[in-house]
């Protein structure tokens, strides 16, 4: 999704263009899953007229100061980007709309035109990102719960070395991610961190050494600068960065176009190309890994980035048991030709072994020597619900026989029934 440099390209896109200008038109899209807490028409009212003073971001997120509130807020989302008619705004490739589509596009959620004839837009082609109308969008969620920006608010050493000595239990990226502890670094400026810095994705952020939090200070504001520096251009980010390796894993030739201008960075950004191999990627010859760390997918080189101290030996240790298990299950697996059938009896006695203790319904009560060699934390509970059985079951054997004894004809009875039989034949005879 867009990171700070993204949208920092953005903010100054409308900075160098639309500051000063007032806002004749306003269209915006009455979609209330983007557009948050406000209708349509009452955001359209809201922004005509006004000129715009200044453009702001904190993080990945952007609003417009405008000669009175309230004030537009923009939250990116995964595919938030901003458009300036005629001029070139870098875009995150999952925003992108084409050059030939319709203006404003059909994506647009706010479309703002200017005195001037200036225009601009912004689209949300997934409708992840937030549109708000805030009075003051610095004192409110979410960006009042931000963490301090990476460009504009960076921490010394210290600072970083006492916040990752109170996360004991999270993993370096997993932190470096929230934005409430350092805001504007999403996926893939994590992984460019801590490749430059050397660092596994899923170091406990407590255990670094002051040197690595030094390292991954500098390492951070070394690539938010550079990115920022470009406005975002990824054909212009140093050719050694992971950034150009991590994309994808199928197959096929990628050409990654780096030092487009070369006038203003180092000569050795050329333009390179890779080969990537079905589910493999390469930097420098060492192959790049994809795990997934906090939902996320995570690009890093375990030739280069390997996990340190303590926790390393403790995971080192839970995979060697993990294999011993697995080499004894295919050991067992081997023999199972010959051992089958006792396997299966032994699965049928343990079954038979856990359900000792609970008794079928309509079973009589186990005799109380045998309970007593059951030992059972519920004995108890058990022994009254025993009892209740017992008495139900004798009850039902009593109704049983009442209906029974009911049913069948006594002596007397039978009796009585072949005198009757008998004096119907007389008659007949006699008639």
């Amino acid at each position: 999704m867009p990171e700070l440099p993204e949208v920092e390209a953005a903010r100054r896109a409308i900075q160098e263009n639309c500051l000063g200008k007032k806002i004749k038109k306003s269209v915006v899209a009455d979609d209330s899953i983007v557009i948050d807490g406000v209708s349509a028409s009452d955001f359209e009212a809201a922004l005509l007229g006004k000129t715009i003073v200044a453009a702001h971001r904190k993080g990945k997120n952007l609003w417009l100061q405008l000669d009175s509130p309230p004030f537009p807020s923009f939250q990116f989302g995964m595919a938030g980007a901003i458009y300036i008619k005629g001029v070139a705004v870098t875009k995150y490739k999952r925003s992108a709309v084409k050059e030939d589509d319709q203006w404003p596009s059909k994506y647009s959620k706010v479309f703002v035109e200017l005195d001037g004839g200036m225009e601009f837009s912004f689209t949300d082609k997934r409708r992840f990102a937030k549109v708000r109308l805030l009075k003051d969008p610095a004192s409110v969620p979410p960006i009042s719960e931000l963490g301090p920006d990476a460009l504009l608010e960076p921490m010394t050493d210290d600072e970083l070395v006492a916040s990752l000595s109170k996360k004991k239990k999270v993993a370096i990226k997993a932190l470096l991610l929230n934005q409430s502890f350092i805001s504007g670094i999403g996926n893939w400026i994590a992984d460019e961190v801590l490749y430059q810095a050397r660092i596994h994705p899923e170091q406990p952020a407590a255990t670094l050494s002051r040197e690595c939090c030094a390292t991954l200070n500098k390492c951070i504001k070394e690539v938010v600068r550079y990115a920022v520096q470009v406005d975002a251009e990824s054909s212009r980010f140093p050719l050694e960065w992971l950034f150009h390796y991590r994309w994808g894993k199928k197959p096929g030739k990628v050409n990654v176009e780096v030092g487009a201008d070369s006038s203003q960075f180092p000569s050795n950004w050329i333009f390179h190309s890779r080969e990537k191999k079905p589910g493999e990627a390469f930097i420098d010859g060492n192959q790049i890994e994809f795990i997934t760390s906090r939902g996320r997918t995570t690009a890093f080189v375990p030739e280069l980035q390997k996990e340190i101290g303590n926790h390393a030996a403790n995971k080192v240790s839970k995979q060697r048991k993990q294999s011993t298990r697995g080499k004894g299950n295919r050991d067992g697996n081997a023999d199972n030709n010959v051992d089958e059938p006792e396997a299966d009896e032994d699965n049928n006695a343990e079954a038979t072994k856990g359900k000792k203790g609970r008794k079928p319904q309509g079973q009589v009560k186990k005799s109380p020597a045998k309970r007593k060699s059951e030992e059972s934390d519920d004995e108890e509970n058990d022994n009254g619900d025993d009892v209740k059985e017992e008495e139900e079951e004798d009850n039902a054997k009593n109704k049983r026989s009442k209906k029974e004894t009911d049913g069948k004809p006594s002596k007397a009875g039978k009796s009585r029934k072949k005198k009757v039989l008998s004096n119907q034949k007389s008659k007949k005879k006699s008639k």
